[in-house]
This record gives structure tokens, C-alpha cells and sequence, in this order.
């Protein structure tokens, strides 16, 4: 059995404090996180977030030179 915080325990209270925003569906922001981080910080984020999807999908990990990354080029006319 885990114990559930009551309303009063401090876990509950801490709570109170938490910055909650509603919006309605469709209507949310943007993840737009460039003012709170740097360019390097997010691309770490992509890194780690890149490996932890390739762990779930319980694939392995592609090893491929740079020169024969899987892209596409499309030039606008």
C-alpha cells in the first residue's frame, strides 16, 4: 500500500505554489523555450531526447558517417 499525501502534509501544500495556467484546446502556446535556454542547452535536450526514443523503440541505435545521413534537399523555386 504507498501512502497518499493528505491535503495538509507538506507534499499537498507545496503544491499550492506550482505555476498552473489554463488554456483552452487548441489555443495553448507555443513551446517557444529560447528564452529560458541556449541554443547548445536545447540541442542537448534533442540529444537526450533522440536516444531515449531510440532505447523505447528497442531498435538499435543507426551508425552511419555524417556523408550518408538519411536527408532530403529541397530547394525552394
Amino acid at each position: 500500500m504507498t501512502d497518499v499525501p493528505s491535503r495538509s502534509s507538506p507534499a499537498s501544500s507545496d503544491r499550492q505554489h506550482w505555476p498552473v495556467r489554463i488554456y483552452r484546446l487548441g489555443q495553448e502556446p507555443g513551446d517557444d523555450l529560447s528564452s529560458m535556454s541556449t541554443a547548445e542547452e536545447r540541442l542537448e535536450m534533442l540529444v537526450v531526447l533522440s536516444e531515449r526514443m531510440w532505447l523505447l523503440s528497442g531498435r538499435p541505435l543507426p551508425s552511419y558517417s555524417r556523408s550518408r545521413l538519411p536527408v532530403r534537399v529541397i530547394r525552394s523555386s
